[in-house]
């Protein structure tokens, strides 16, 4: 039995809409609260301690934001960026509460987890903080170790997106005796070593050979992603890399890393051209990132490569392996798609095509959500003839 017309027709328009809906919920907490100006302290401690990439990696989450002149006082004791990281990462709540439910907690009073806790250095529970309903319409917040004390209010919301990341502003930073505890750097991460370990010395001795390892060091205190070749693939690579001047090699190995911290997760979800750390005022030095179900590519226009694997990942650094030798356009002819009748000889001389099942051009697939929805509204088109 047929449905009705008119009913036909809305739920078709209906199931398009929520088809075209169906991405990702990615959030970016550096560009949200960069409209807001009085939150710009708060923004950049977030990028440089490396929490704004463990926010946006998050699905769910809630950020206790400082305003500048709340920031003044937190930095005014002179904590170290680690000690400081620790502070900001207990005004990241690991769940949601818009305005709304912030006043109305059940039974008036509750204890969260945030993102202090979840880092293993919050001993018991003081990476907790208790959110209060007070007289009056006010919301208390205070961390779970600090007595039973309220150091904070409810200012108000700046940013809510359902229940992915809601974004209010407290009236002071919130105070832990475990968190404020002084903290030692972490161990220096040495890259070259790390490649070498793990089956790419090859791409790590070319760095040590042409002093770019320097420019990479430089980025990593402030978030770097290197994409390493496996040892073939720079042996057979090596005929072409000989050839370039010593400028033009150091070009090259630059053109693997990119200067922020880029989970797989990251790269899943932010498709699209990538700048380098060869990118400069009068050339792009980018690529393409683009996925297929999970497997991560790298198109250059001259060379696709893919993600193999991840070598290491220890914020700020991120090593991926990849099968093949990033070749920038800059340097190589991009690989142009020959014509049924076009001559052999017209293909690049210096080109290394992909592999044709490695060539994605940077054309993602349906997610499943989204192919049910396309086959279901297909479906009642066809009851509509």
């Amino acid at each position: 039995m047929s449905l009705p017309k008119a009913a036909t027709l809305f739920l078709l328009f209906f199931l398009l809409l929520l088809s075209s809906t169906t991405t990702s919920n990615a959030h970016n907490i550096t560009r949200l609260l960069a409209k807001y100006p009085q939150f710009s302290t708060f923004n950049h401690y977030l990028t440089t301690t490396h929490l704004a990439s463990q926010i946006n990696r998050r699905q769910t989450i809630t950020v206790l934001a400082l305003e500048n002149t709340a920031m003044s006082s937190l930095l005014a004791k002179h904590y170290s960026l680690y000690t400081l990281k620790n502070i900001l990462s207990l005004h990241v709540l690991v769940d949601y509460f818009g305005s709304k439910k912030l006043h109305r907690i059940s039974r008036r009073s509750t204890l969260t987890s945030t993102m202090f806790q979840a880092t293993g250095a919050a001993p018991g529970t003081s990476g907790y903080v208790n959110i209060t309903n007070l007289k009056g319409g006010k919301v208390g917040f205070g961390a779970e170790d600090n007595e039973g004390k309220l150091d904070a209010t409810f200012v108000k919301s700046i940013k809510e997106i359902p229940y992915n990341i809601s974004i209010v502003q407290i009236s002071h930073a919130l105070n832990s005796a475990e968190a404020e505890a002084p903290t030692a750097a972490p161990s220096q991460l040495n890259l070259t070593e790390i490649m070498s370990k793990q089956g790419c010395k090859a791409f790590a001795d070319l760095l040590t050979a042409s002093g770019a390892d320097d420019k990479f060091n430089e980025n990593m205190d402030a978030g770097l992603t290197v994409f390493c070749p496996t040892d073939g693939a720079v042996k057979s690579f090596m005929p072409k890399y000989k050839n370039l001047t010593s400028s033009k090699k150091v070009s090259l190995l630059l053109y693997h890393g990119i200067p922020v911290f880029m989970s797989l997760q990251m790269l899943k979800t932010n498709n699209g051209v990538m700048n380098t750390l060869a990118t400069d005022g009068a050339n792009s030095y980018d690529f393409s990132v683009s996925n297929e179900d999970e497997v991560v590519s790298l198109d250059t226009t001259v060379v696709t490569s893919k993600v193999l694997g991840i070598l290491k990942e220890e914020e700020p650094l991120i090593v991926f392996k990849i099968n093949k030798v990033l070749m920038p356009k800059e340097l190589f002819k991009p690989v142009v798609a020959k014509e049924a009748n076009a001559p052999e000889a017209d293909a690049p001389a210096d080109s290394e095509p992909a592999d044709a099942e490695d060539n994605t051009n940077g054309v993602q697939g349906l997610g499943g959500g989204r192919l049910v929805m396309v086959v279901l509204s297909l479906w009642i088109g066809i009851l509509l003839i």
